[in-house]
């Protein structure tokens, strides 16, 4: 199960170490799809938002080289996810687990997924209506949230 991979502490994960490698993996080719949404204008504006504090990635690393993460936007209490990748198994999966318990901790309450897929519904994702959805984001996003570079509290918590 993910917990015992989790445990196993398999993977050191990181906020905000390197974005731009993170975006850069995203968008690199995957077998079930024909090229990617991310081009460079795309990369370039999202790396201009994490130098001031707004897009953030988590990486998970093994043996010094990045195997897995993702990155999103935080606006107020919100994290929306933009894109996620895994070169080893679990890693992805690992990054995203600790990420939510350390958005829990800060008093983050919505992360858009975009998409709900299978996999997102096993770390508790679910959909909700266009009102409801509109209502969470007139509310979250007035809220202070974190700016700057991120850092994990705790990771023995999760």
């Amino acid at each position: 199960s993910l917990r015992k991979t989790i445990r196993k502490n398999k993977f050191t994960l990181t906020l905000d170490k390197n974005f731009r490698e993170v975006i850069t993996e995203c968008a690199g080719f995957r077998h079930d799809q024909n090229g990617t949404w991310i081009t460079d204008a795309m990369r370039d504006a999202y790396c201009e938002l994490h130098d001031n504090g707004f897009a953030h990635s988590v990486e998970a690393w093994h043996g010094g080289k990045l195997v897995g993460g993702l990155y999103g936007i935080a606006l107020g209490k919100v994290f929306f996810g933009e894109s996620m990748f895994t070169r080893v198994n679990d890693a992805s999966k690992v990054a995203f687990a600790n990420f939510v318990w350390q958005l829990q901790n800060w008093g983050y309450e919505l992360i858009d997924c975009q998409v709900a897929t299978e996999h997102l519904r096993r770390f508790g994702a679910t959909e909700i209506s266009r009102p409801k959805y509109r209502n969470l984001l007139d509310n979250l996003c007035e809220q202070n949230g974190f700016a700057g570079k991120w850092q994990f509290d705790n990771l023995s918590n999760c």
